[in-house]
């Protein structure tokens, strides 16, 4: 049975690595609450999105997609449009 912290092979992250690009996020916030409202928020958008079969089946979590592109977003805003 895989465990549902375990990552790897999956999103090519590990559950040390989720945990590290969480703790980046929140350590590199002004307002800790804010960030985890805006993590939340994404997560809730992604679920939707996979609900309404908009994205192909993910393997990942919502939360674990939305902690992983809003640190992709934080650590490289210049791959961001606009």
């Amino acid at each position: 049975m895989i465990s549902p912290f375990d990552l790897q092979g999956r999103a090519g992250l590990s559950a040390k690595e989720l945990a590290q690009r969480a703790e980046s996020l929140i350590r590199q916030s002004s307002n800790r609450y804010l960030t985890t409202v805006r993590i939340a928020y994404r997560a809730k958008q992604r679920r939707f999105d996979d609900f309404d079969g908009l994205l192909e089946d993910s393997p990942i979590k919502p939360v674990q997609r939305a902690v992983i592109e809003l640190s992709d977003e934080q650590d490289q805003p210049d791959l961001l449009p606009g």
